[in-house]
């Protein structure tokens, strides 16, 4: 099953928890600290697979969460980090977020985003170790990973796309010149899905794509068309097939096709094309359509000659607009943190802020106390005072409530 359009829910490795811990040393009832770091949770990352033919496995598994990193231990032992999750996706799958933005278009082989980074391991007491505080008890929680929705969308990578109406024959003159075998069959719509095909003739080679058949209104949606219409804005070439044996006639068919490419898109109706005349065997009267070749799927008269004209506009347009190369958005650094209302309280939201207040045990007052000159340092208790905080105000940190105070000192 062809699938070129996927949901799928994607979560990073939660990092591990650092420790506290200490070294037994006679006669002390606290050694040395020796708390070891938790390790970072596997990144999530999508990677461009030639081997990869669709989206097909992820339609069947929608969720995927990498490894978390482990926790730490005594004696400075740090956890390991957990294993990247490397997910495969075809040549020409384009990565969306859950809000429509583009993060990457992969198109060549081994080209990868990553699209969730890893939980952060949280540090062992052996971490906060200053001249001031050479024993410290505290140790940090391990940072979630992140999770989101993303949309996975395949438009094919071929060299020409065959584009015609339904039971044009684009199908057999596929099967004919390459190893492809699409369904096969005298009734309209039989290709309901894409197909590549790699052609070799006379040391020349290319790749050619088999798209369902287009009929007039399928900009709009009519028929099986604009479904895949997308797959032809990849091709350097659109080889319009026309069929004489069909009604409306050949010129009236091309009419239409160039009509629905260009609604669908200017760009792509600026293409280079090649136009045949299928079933040639099938009719005495060929039609008279300037620059079209007449070819038969059937008998293979005239594809060799097609195919060479097809390769020869290629490889012009090659030299003309080089490769289309990928894309990977390089997002900037949002906000260290937000603050706003949420009914009584106020709600800090982001990375640091909540990685702050991460520590095992904010009852001890050396974690509490070292919280809460996180949070001054970046600058929360700044923003909630802008923003209208009062003193006894409830105020939210991930899954943690806080009273906010005012220092009073002078």
């Amino acid at each position: 099953m062809f699938i070129d359009r996927v949901r799928v829910h994607l979560r990073a490795g939660d990092g591990g928890a650092g420790v506290a811990a200490f070294a037994r040393m006679r006669g002390k009832p606290k050694g040395r600290p020796n708390g070891g770091n938790g390790g970072h949770g596997g990144s999530v990352i999508l990677r461009a697979d030639p081997s990869v033919a669709t989206l097909l496995r992820y339609q069947r598994a929608t969720h995927h969460t990498a490894s978390p990193g482990t926790h730490g231990e005594g004696d400075l032992r740090n956890g390991r980090a957990g294993e990247d999750m490397v997910l495969p996706v075809p040549l020409g799958t384009m990565v969306f977020d859950d809000t429509g933005l583009l993060l990457a278009d992969l198109v060549d082989p081994g080209q990868e985003v990553t699209v969730l980074k890893g939980g952060r391991g949280g540090l062992g007491n052996a971490a906060f170790v200053t001249p001031a505080n050479r024993a410290p008890g505290i140790a940090e929680q391990g940072e979630y990973g992140a999770s989101a929705w993303f949309t996975l969308e395949l438009k094919l990578l071929a060299d020409a796309a065959l584009v015609g109406f339904p039971n044009a024959g684009k199908s057999s003159l596929i099967a004919r010149v390459s190893a492809a075998r699409p369904k096969i069959a005298d009734y309209p719509f039989t290709t309901l899905e894409p197909n590549l095909g790699v052609v070799s003739l006379a040391g020349r080679e290319l790749v050619l794509a088999d798209i369902p058949g287009l009929i007039e209104g399928a900009a709009e949606g009519r028929g099986l068309g604009l479904e895949f219409l997308r797959h032809t804005e990849r091709a350097r070439v659109l080889v319009m097939v026309l069929d004489p044996t069909q009604t409306p006639p050949p010129a009236e068919q091309l009419r239409i096709l160039e009509d629905e490419i260009g609604r669908y898109s200017a760009e792509l109706a600026a293409r280079p094309r090649v136009v045949l005349v299928n079933k040639s065997d099938l009719v005495d009267d060929p039609p008279d359509i300037p620059g079209a070749l007449l070819v038969s799927a059937l008998t293979g008269d005239g594809l060799d000659a097609a195919i060479h004209a097809i390769a020869d506009l290629v490889e012009e347009t090659i030299r003309s607009a080089p490769d289309r190369k990928g894309y990977v958005l390089h997002r900037p650094l949002g906000p260290r943190f937000t603050v706003k209302r949420e009914g009584e309280a106020w709600r800090v939201e982001g990375r640091l802020a909540e990685r702050a207040v991460r520590f095992a045990d904010l009852t001890i007052p050396e974690a509490a106390d070292m919280a809460a000159r996180r949070l001054a340092r970046l600058g929360v208790d700044e923003d909630l005072a802008a923003a209208g905080a009062a003193p006894g105000d409830e105020v939210r940190i991930g899954e943690l409530s806080f009273e906010y105070t005012v220092n009073e000192e002078e």
